[in-house]
């Protein structure tokens, strides 16, 4: 079997007080994001959008088969379908298919079966996970890792976001099916997950949580 490999192109050497100093530049950055779920309607451009899905879609991913796809959705009317969609599934997650205890945790958050940011948010990005790809003849071929590889990058999507000054967050109605009819997608592909992605609205606040220390989710051998 022929492997061509190219040489790789670092993108840059840098001391130790350099990466030092740039990993806790990068920290502060990024300990910023926060989820919102109110959003002012203020729109973004698309070639914005579309470059953060660039980056989305460097991620690594098993075999590099990169089982990922993602659908922008602008249209008044789809979101529209979407919310109606993903309100019902909400009202039965709240209604009893939670269970008192997912619902105290989330309690906190102050969330609900209202998502009136499905329609507020200039863009959602539905992110579905392609269990296998098609050839020219129909036949398949089993992606590995598919759900690790677009958990992977999402987060990298969610972060390139943010680095334009833009507001995320993650929705996960469950299930998720009604994504795949809505936005006509194929057999081989599972949602995944809904981004929404806009400006945050003005004077908007956030559930006043923090995040476990490094102690708490690191160990050193």
């Amino acid at each position: 079997m022929n492997k061509k490999f190219i040489p790789y192109a670092k993108p840059m050497d840098l001391t130790d007080a350099e990466m030092s100093s740039r990993s806790d530049q990068f920290y502060q950055f990024i300990r910023s994001r926060r989820t919102i779920r109110e959003f002012s309607d203020q729109d973004v451009q698309q070639d914005v959008i579309d470059n953060c899905i660039r980056s989305a879609g460097t991620a690594p991913s098993g075999a590099n088969q990169q089982p990922w796809h993602f659908v922008v959705i602008r249209d008044a009317f789809i979101k529209n379908q979407i919310r109606m969609a993903a309100e019902e599934e909400e009202r039965n997650f709240y209604a009893g298919r939670a269970g008192d205890t997912w619902l105290e945790t989330l309690e906190p958050l102050g969330t609900n079966a209202h998502k009136p940011f499905l329609e507020k948010a200039p863009v959602l990005i539905a992110i579905f996970e392609q269990k296998y790809a098609l050839d020219e003849t129909g036949n398949k071929t089993k992606h590995y890792y598919a759900k690790e590889s677009v958990g992977i990058a999402t987060g990298v999507l969610i972060t390139a976001l943010h680095n334009v000054g833009l507001a995320t967050l993650t929705h996960t109605p469950s299930p998720m099916n009604f994504l795949t009819k809505i936005l006509n997608r194929p057999d081989g592909e599972k949602p995944f997950l809904l981004l929404v992605v806009g400006h945050p609205a003005e004077n908007v606040e956030v559930p006043d949580i923090h995040k476990k220390e490094l102690k708490d989710i690191s160990s050193h051998f």
